[in-house]
């Protein structure tokens, strides 16, 4: 038997699941299959492994089985998982949701700023999770966390960056969007405002992202590709302020804290992002009036200026194409105004 991990989660804008692939050996007998994954994959019940497969989580040469199947020698397993990022309790927490859209399978949910999106060290509470986790409660008051990981959490996006999410309500749509974000076709596009004036309307950046070598929260380009997963962001100009630039960003991948990164990588650090230096006056002469200026802006939005502004998918049950959008907020939006305004008068407001 031959097999293959591929861990896929990240702290980023990436999918939760973990993919496990296996090729069974010449001399294996026919069994079934979900007698053969409790046996080779560790921690798992033959009751979780049923579950799985019936949520179409296992697939043998490229199609989904029942629990019944037999495996036969040659046959390309693929198991996908979804990871619980930290293994406590979810606590629910009546905390208010913005939902912009949901049916018995989906959840679209507007993330605001400076909430974190599922429970870890340090923030086992009042994270987006645990108000999840007491509105579906509240929906079904018999519903099984076990049976639907982290409620249907299948991606992410950081503490400060706002906008769209996509939770699943039933293991079948977990499956069904964990594989369409694993084969990247899941429609993402970001509205950010970065430092400095981008010289290209519009751009590709690629470079593995890996974890910086000395600071170990922040994330690095490696553009050699010994180091780090592949990452490719497009972006394009929307409007021009001379010190600061509005861009729209769409993933093509999604690692940890992407966009950050490669805008960063290109010399656009994005504006008020303290961990990668945006939070300092990075073009522009500092004059007393400028500096007020842009302090006055990094008060109005006092995080990372990043939105995550279009969420496209196809409907795991309809198999009809979905698109959200979700309006730029209130913060990201008065900072504009205000850098549009002070170069067209010149002088700040």
């Amino acid at each position: 038997m031959q097999d293959d991990i591929e861990n896929l989660t990240e702290e980023g804008p990436e999918t939760l699941y973990e993919r496990k692939t296996f090729t069974i050996d010449k001399g294996q007998e026919p069994l079934r299959i979900d007698k053969w994954i409790q046996t080779h994959v560790e921690g798992v019940t033959r009751n979780k492994v049923q579950q799985g497969i019936e949520a179409g989580f296992v697939t043998v040469n490229g199609k989904i089985v029942k629990s019944n199947y037999k495996i036969k020698p040659g046959d390309e397993l693929l198991l996908m998982s979804l990871i619980n990022p930290e293994h406590t309790l979810l606590k629910r927490e009546n905390i208010p949701l913005n939902i912009a859209y949901e049916d018995d399978a989906i959840m679209i949910i507007n993330k605001p700023a400076n909430m974190v999106v599922h429970p870890g060290v340090g923030n086992y509470s009042g994270t987006l999770l645990n108000g999840v986790a007491y509105y579906l409660e509240q929906q079904n008051p018999a519903i099984d966390e076990d049976a639907l990981p982290r409620f249907g959490l299948v991606h992410r996006i950081d503490k400060n960056t706002t906008g769209l999410l996509v939770l699943a309500k039933t293991p079948e749509a977990a499956a069904n969007l964990a594989k369409q974000f694993f084969n990247h076709t899941v429609k993402r596009r970001y509205v950010a405002l970065v430092w400095g004036d981008v010289e290209k309307d519009e751009g590709t950046i690629t470079g593995h992202i890996a974890r910086h070598e000395q600071q170990r929260k922040m994330f690095t380009v490696y553009p050699e590709g010994e180091i780090g997963k592949h990452a490719t962001t497009h972006y394009k100009v929307l409007e021009r302020f001379n010190y600061v630039t509005l861009v729209e960003c769409v993933l093509e991948t999604g690692r940890t804290h992407q966009i950050r990164v490669h805008m960063k990588h290109i010399g656009h650090t994005l504006f008020n992002d303290f961990e990668y230096g945006g939070d300092k006056i990075l073009k522009g002469t500092v004059y007393t009036k400028y500096k007020q200026f842009v302090d006055n802006c990094f008060e109005i939005c006092p995080r990372c200026a990043l939105h995550a502004q279009t969420l496209g998918f196809v409907h795991p049950v309809t198999q009809k194409e979905m698109l959200f959008e979700s309006e730029l907020p209130n913060d990201m939006q008065q900072v504009i105004n205000k850098w549009r305004t002070y170069i067209q008068t010149g002088r700040s407001k």
